[in-house]
């Protein structure tokens, strides 16, 4: 088993953490912009471009957990930092060379996110060798805040460059922070083991066994079911927000571009706001309390979207509805993952992250085309109540279950001898 090391590895991983995720800000809006507007993408073309970087998750997540598990995390992490780097210089070269075409920009978006998946299987895996179990909430609402400073700002990021070099060359800023994430990553000095060659089965055993331990666990279990129901909620209400805040009034708010972004930037803040008093909930009322109030309280800042008509106060509401309903967010994610975490052996990190990950990123593969589909079938504002019900629907299961008394398990205290 690993020891925990000091808190330098962990500033190092932070560090290449905060630098790659706003540069993935940059790429998620310079990768749109250039299929667009460069390779005159229909809305169906970037739906497949957006929806490619999932497959990855939902068809090899499970197998990437076995391997995460198998073998060392840390140079893991730092191939995939580098290999994105490289693929994602290969873009504006392509482009630059006339080689370019939405086939194969979707065939690098694939690419990425098989990638990425090594890399988030791998980074959460690892977090828990970094710190000790007490650090842990703390340590994932760091990581949730610098997301959140991300979201604020690498938008209004990625457009000024977007604007000033144009999407391919801007797309070149995220692999050079993928360049400086893969150079802090090697930097950490943590020491892991491989697991022992005899005790390694075959993929399926191994996998089985790790989706086996999540759904059979007493409180994994119905906590990954009713995140598996959010994210397919989650997905239909962002899939729908766009449209309902961008299209007219008849049929919508009938706003612009720039209210969208300044809702957008509440939500960042109401993140950063919300990860502060993580760590500080989880101890005074418990991991599982946390989580599961902050769950029930989900729905109600969202109840203010479809209610909202066009008036004057109407971009001020939006933004308190993001602001409230991410404060929450930022509340619950820290508390649900060190908890995650701190419960799950080393030896099967891996699997159980992926799992749980990978059915959730294939909800909302089937969440967001479904909120779409039912907002064509009837209105904007009925798939708005439909996602509000499967938030309701998600708490009312984690209420339900005994997640609710879940903790996060006392530190080992060193036994002295007299």
């Amino acid at each position: 088993m690993t020891r925990p090391a000091g808190v330098g590895d962990y500033r190092r991983f932070w560090a290449a953490s905060t630098t790659s995720i706003f540069g993935t800000y940059v790429t998620t809006l310079a990768l749109q912009v250039l299929a667009a507007l460069t390779l005159h993408a229909t809305a169906t073309e970037l739906g497949l471009l957006n929806a490619a970087r999932w497959v990855p998750y939902l068809v090899l997540g499970l197998f990437v957990g076995v391997l995460v598990d198998r073998y060392r995390s840390k140079p893991m992490l730092v191939g995939a930092d580098f290999a994105r780097a490289v693929v994602l210089c290969a873009i504006p070269l392509l482009h630059l060379a006339g080689l370019l075409s939405l086939p194969v920009l979707i065939a690098f978006a694939a690419l990425l996110g098989l990638l990425s998946l090594f890399f988030d299987a791998a980074d959460q895996a690892f977090l828990p060798k970094l710190v000790p179990v007490s650090m842990l909430t703390s340590a994932n609402a760091r990581l949730e805040q610098s997301h959140a400073v991300a979201q604020t700002t690498g938008p209004l990021l990625a457009a000024a460059l977007v604007k000033a070099v144009g999407a391919p060359l801007a797309i070149l800023v995220d692999a050079i922070s993928y360049l400086i994430s893969g150079v802090l990553l090697a930097g950490i000095g943590t020491r892991e083991q491989s697991a022992p060659r005899p005790q390694r089965r075959s993929v399926l055993t191994e996998l089985r066994e790790g989706a086996s331990w999540v759904y059979r666990h007493r409180m994994l279990g119905p906590q990954s079911l009713a995140g598996h129901l959010w994210f397919l909620a989650h997905s239909m209400l962002t899939t729908v927000y766009v449209l309902y805040v961008l299209r007219a009034p008849d049929n919508g708010l009938g706003l612009g571009e720039v209210q969208l972004g300044i809702s957008y930037a509440c939500a960042g803040v109401g993140a950063v706001a919300g990860g502060a008093l993580a760590n500080r909930s989880g101890r005074r009322f418990g991991a599982g309390r946390t989580v599961v109030v902050t769950r029930a309280l989900m729905p109600l800042p969202w109840l203010l979207v479809p209610l909202l008509g066009p008036n004057p106060a109407v971009i001020v509401l939006l933004g308190l509805s993001q602001l409230l309903f991410w404060v929450l967010m930022g509340l619950e994610g820290p508390n649900e993952m060190a908890y995650r975490q701190a419960v799950t052996p080393d030896r099967l990190q891996g699997r159980v992250n992926t799992t749980i990950r990978s059915l959730n990123r294939g909800a909302i593969v089937i969440g967001a085309p479904l909120g779409g589909l039912i907002a064509d079938a009837t209105s904007l504002r009925t798939a708005l109540w439909a996602g509000i019900a499967g938030l309701i629907a998600s708490a009312v299961v984690l209420a339900a279950s005994p997640f609710r008394h879940a903790t996060l398990p006392e530190p080992a205290t060193p036994q002295t001898t007299s």
